[in-house]
């Protein structure tokens, strides 16, 4: 069916995605008053928001005030100040941080979205003036999946990576009773009615119903849409932007119905999550990539880079000019029984005391208590002209007993199967271990015993691990005097091969404060926003904080929602 054949369908705004920033705009344009249509090219809905942690970087909200935190403004502008440097938009920031906390009010007070506090999240960088040490950040609260009733199966399923069988685990005091589940009884008993719930759940209803992290605050943001009013369509990607007198009035989407022309009064908001697997303009932007395919992303297959494309074809400029492209994690490659290879984000036990990360020369190259992004930005600068992007963690089997290792659960989850598919390699030595890796042995012995005679008195003179609150947070609160720290002396030894992968994309369209969309002069597009993965960071490509990427997402999505109901009330 042509466009001039399509049924056309009338609205006030159009939002092209349905992750958190598309939900969050849907949202707040609908209790403004606007009639609203979101379109989602998949057939469910929550985009990479589901599959994530769900933190959100949204400092001196009221959860902070109530945490005691009473810190203005300031002290987040000094510290993004000094992390973003010359790439410092200061009335994009501005922006971000005055309305992030008007974002938290709305949806506390008008719709089904509350929050908790992460009070002991802290800033990344902690010797960076105005680094936070906690309360800067919060997170959905979990949900019963089962209260949004028919839109149930169209929310995303959890990623099996990192989940336990399909259930979530919250950062906190959840995942410390993970973690601890058989030396405190208290931990124990909550372990056991979580998995004990899962499984009724898994029998009942095919899958876990206790929602926590990003699927917490996707199925609240969509329980709030449906109760606004808001018009959700699934299997309805976008093909082409309607411009008329120069301004962005709808589009054309594909529909499992048909095509569907939606003609939107106020424009189109672009939500749909960036590009991470855009194999072409990976090639272009991503560094060690010759072909686009060597990268390993953990966001949501949809991202393919249709929000950019969509903008680009009516005029918009792309934003490449930041100090990375994406969001880089270190990643492990999980072959699975059923054939297909697993991408699983290392975020938890890279803190933990006993742990190293090295390169084929066998040397360490990062504080590995550092931040994800971390890792792979000290990766790319330490590898040698030809030197494939690829590190190894090193630690002993009784390490991996304690905290897991990678997607090996610890104790008494079996390691064996890991060790047999090949996923993580086991030796009685150093020496051997290395030589199954391809590492230089030679230099796996040395830096091990350099590292063990500093780590035993607590040191790492060499990347100071151990030395923020962040790095301190992620370790092991027992271990004196440096949570991060502990020797690696006593077989046998395991390794795990560490390659680059990213949460999302940080390149993307130019936006201005209002979440407008600029055309290659810098001027707005009349009718265009475009907020989340597809609006170009306001972290210029960096990453001082956890929740970088969903804080100013939700944000954005809020004020380009506020922006477009001005418009259509003027």
């Amino acid at each position: 069916m042509s466009a001039a054949h399509a049924r056309v369908e009338q609205c006030d705004l159009l939002v092209i995605g349905s992750g958190a920033a598309g939900l969050c705009a849907a949202v707040t344009a609908a209790h403004r008053g606007l009639k609203v249509v979101v379109a989602e090219k998949e057939p469910v809905l929550g985009g990479s928001t589901a599959w994530s942690g769900g933190w959100m970087w949204v400092p001196c909200t009221r959860y902070a005030r109530r945490d005691g935190n009473m810190e203005g403004l300031d002290g987040p502008e000094t510290y993004l100040r000094h992390e973003l440097g010359d790439r410092f938009d200061e009335n994009r920031v501005r922006a971000l941080l005055e309305a992030g906390p008007r974002m938290v009010d709305f949806l506390d007070d008008e719709t089904d979205v509350t929050f908790q506090s992460g009070t002991w999240i802290c800033d990344i960088h902690g010797h960076t003036p105005g680094a936070g040490t906690g309360s800067r950040s919060v997170v959905a609260a979990p949900i019963d999946g089962r209260k949004l009733g028919t839109l149930w199966p169209l929310l995303r399923r959890p990623m099996r990576e990192t989940t336990l069988a399909g259930m979530g685990i919250q950062a906190g005091p959840d995942l410390r009773a993970f973690l601890n589940a058989t030396r405190s009884p208290r931990a124990g008993l909550h372990v056991l009615s979580r998995i004990g719930r899962h499984l009724f759940d898994l029998l009942r209803y095919g899958r876990g119903t206790h929602l926590v992290n990003g699927g917490a605050l996707v199925a609240r943001l969509m329980l709030s849409a449906a109760k606004a009013g808001v018009r959700l369509l699934p299997s309805s990607p976008a093909r082409a932007l309607i411009v008329e007198h120069g301004r962005v009035v709808g589009a054309h989407l594909t529909t499992n119905g048909g095509d569907l022309t939606v003609r939107a009064r106020a424009g189109v908001i672009l939500a749909t999550g960036g590009f991470p697997h855009d194999i072409a303009r990976r090639k272009a932007l991503f560094p060690h990539t010759p072909t686009g395919h060597e990268h390993w992303t953990v966001a949501a297959p949809g991202t393919s880079g249709d929000g950019l494309s969509l903008a680009e074809s009516v005029g918009a400029d792309i934003d490449t000019a930041l100090a990375s492209p994406a969001a880089w994690c270190p990643v492990s490659l999980v072959p699975f029984r059923d054939g297909t290879t697993g991408h699983y984000p290392h975020i938890i036990e890279r803190a933990k005391p006993g742990i190293i990360a090295v390169r084929a020369n066998g040397r360490r190259f990062v504080n590995e208590a550092d931040g994800y992004y971390d890792y792979i930005t000290s990766l790319f600068r330490a590898l040698a002209p030809g030197e494939a992007p690829v590190s190894w963690l090193i630690c002993t089997r009784s390490f991996q007993r304690r905290w897991g290792l990678g997607f090996s659960r610890p104790a008494p989850f079996p390691l064996r199967p890991f060790v047999r598919s090949g996923y993580i390699v086991q030796a009685a030595t150093l020496h051997d271990l290395a030589a199954k890796c391809g590492i230089s042995p030679e230099g796996l012995e040395h830096t091990v015993r350099e590292y063990n005679l500093h780590a035993r008195q607590g040191n790492d003179p060499a990347f100071g691990r151990g030395s923020t609150p962040f790095n301190r947070s992620g370790g092991d609160p027992t271990r004196t005097p440096n949570p991060c720290l502990a020797p690696i002396e006593k077989g046998p030894y395991l390794a795990l091969r560490i390659v680059p992968g990213s949460f999302g994309t940080f390149a993307g369209i130019r936006a201005d404060a209002r979440a407008r969309v600029l055309n290659t002069e810098g001027k707005p597009i009349p009718g265009l926003w475009a907020a989340g993965s597809d609006q170009a960071s306001v972290m210029a490509g960096f990453y001082p904080s956890g929740g970088i990427n969903l804080g100013p997402a939700m944000t954005f999505g809020y004020i380009a929602a506020q922006d477009a109901a001005t418009h259509s009330s003027a």
